[in-house]
């Protein structure tokens, strides 16, 4: 790896706060505004807080730093990268191996926009509010109307490409800018209104005051491990190639560490001010687990004045994080794909939309699909893409490199060697850890027979298409094509 990148005619962000924006979109999505309500809820409310907090920022923090400056150093998409680090040969199927892992978790992501943009929908026509509705019916009722998931699923599909197809500044960053500030805007007003009903107290004191002992609970500590690393998508190749369109002079420890982290937990933490006190107000118990925000809240809403306009902030703002997270999940394979073929960036689109509109009909028909890729993806193959990117950077490119020439770059806080084996060491012992654990919990089941698949199967496609790939004499050079705008 050269000491001097190679500057290229390559589409950037317009502003840091773009860039700052496509951050903080790509990592809040339905994690926050979904899972960390009711996990916290399920962890002992300030408890899980705190053990979240504390590992957000000494270990997911620090990985993200990792990978934008691996985006901006290359300034390439996963498999460019990759090339950059270790050179021609199989080992740039690692990149292929984050690029197979990212279209696979959008193809199931896709069906939960989907519910979003679908309960969205109805709140604005005020049918949560309406006589007779029943929460659980109606969740029951999408989940069951396959026809109506497929069609939910190419909507978004088609929206993302759409916006995709424009480019990084005239697509990605002009919807990001505004989505992100209207989610959290969304959010302070809801929980504003919540603390005005009576009783909320109840859930502010459920939220914040510790219960000390589940800080000695492993299951604790293992659910704020998994909020913390997977709701911002370390290792996913995300940070990498929103790292890849930086300008020369933008931060990467504050923007691309620090700013990322406080926006995400600040999202996760609203949610659950904005959650607790409705469901406290009316007497709806919060560690109901994965139904509080699908069934239990809908159930609030008719109870509450104004609660029609409640629903409406809280499921448009639902839907604009899972929406934003989702076009910057796709946006790795747009990239990427773009890079390594002779497609411009329309076709790239229309080719890796319409891939993960195709793999993502089984999850949009049957939502036991959907429930069964998230465990194995999430247990086992977002860990292997974690694995794969800080791996190299860790033990390849090394982090002392990487700190002095990419991170510390134009950086208004510096990163000490502290960093160093954090990236290194910990975070890929970190990840192992987690696979062997889920493969531990869940040995011999069906979960664990496609994790482990996943783990065998998709490093030797990821060689195999390197393999052919090199052995036809390598990618054309159509670098600077990606961002198409500029």
């Amino acid at each position: 790896m050269s000491d001097v990148p190679s500057k290229t005619a390559r589409a950037e962000w317009g502003t840091r706060f773009g860039f700052l924006m496509a951050m903080i979109g790509a990592m809040v999505g339905a994690g926050n505004i979904w899972r960390f309500p009711y996990v916290m809820g399920n962890n002992g409310g300030g408890a899980f807080v705190l053990a979240f907090l504390s590992l957000l920022f000494l270990l997911a923090a620090p990985g993200l730093m990792a990978e934008v400056a691996l985006g901006r150093y290359t300034e390439k998409g996963v498999i460019g990268a990759f090339r950059d680090v270790v050179g021609r040969g199989g080992m740039v199927g690692l990149g292929v191996v984050v690029l197979l892992v990212n279209v696979a978790l959008m193809s199931y992501y896709s069906p939960v926009i989907a519910w979003t943009l679908y309960y969205a929908i109805h709140s604005l026509l005020f049918t949560f509010t309406a006589a007779g509705f029943e929460a659980e019916a109606f969740m029951t009722g999408l989940f069951e109307n396959s026809a109506l998931m497929i069609g939910l699923h190419t909507v978004v599909m088609g929206s993302i490409a759409a916006i995709l197809a424009l480019g990084i500044r005239r697509g990605v960053e002009r919807i990001v800018v505004y989505a992100v500030p209207a989610l959290v805007t969304a959010l302070v007003i809801m929980t504003i209104r919540g603390l005005t009903l009576p009783g909320a107290s109840e859930g502010i004191a459920f939220a914040f005051d510790v219960q000390w002992e589940y800080l000695t609970y492993s299951d604790t500590w293992i659910a704020a491990l998994g909020q913390a690393l997977f709701s911002t998508g370390l290792g996913w190749g995300i940070a990498l190639t929103i790292g890849s369109y930086l300008r020369e002079y933008d931060d990467v420890p504050l923007g691309g560490g620090v700013f990322t982290a406080i926006g995400e937990s600040s999202v996760g933490i609203l949610a659950a001010l904005a959650i607790f006190p409705v469901v406290f107000a009316v007497g709806v118990e919060p560690d109901v687990g994965a139904g509080l925000a699908f069934v239990s809240l809908v159930q609030v809403f008719p109870e509450i004045p104004f609660g029609g306009l409640v629903a409406i902030l809280f499921f448009v703002g639902f839907f604009l994080a899972t929406f934003t997270s989702g076009l910057l999940i796709t946006e790795v394979g747009v990239t990427t794909v773009s890079e390594e073929t002779r497609l411009d960036r329309t076709q790239t689109t229309l080719v890796v939309c319409g891939a993960i509109w195709l793999l993502g009909l089984p999850s949009a028909y049957s939502v036991d699909v959907l429930d069964y890729l998230d465990f194995v993806f999430g247990n086992w193959g977002l860990p292997l893409a974690t694995l794969a990117i800080i791996g190299v950077i860790g033990w390849v490119v090394g982090p002392r490199r990487l700190r002095l020439l990419a991170v510390n770059r134009n950086a208004g806080v510096y990163v000490g060697r502290w960093w160093d084996p954090l990236i290194k060491y910990v975070i890929p012992t970190v990840m192992i850890f987690i696979m062997a654990y889920f493969a531990w919990e869940n040995f011999g089941t069906p979960e664990m027979i496609g994790g482990m698949l996943v783990i065998a199967l998709f490093p030797i496609i990821g060689y195999a298409i390197m393999s052919v790939l090199e052995g036809r004499g390598g990618r054309p050079d159509t670098a600077g094509v990606t961002g198409g705008d500029d």
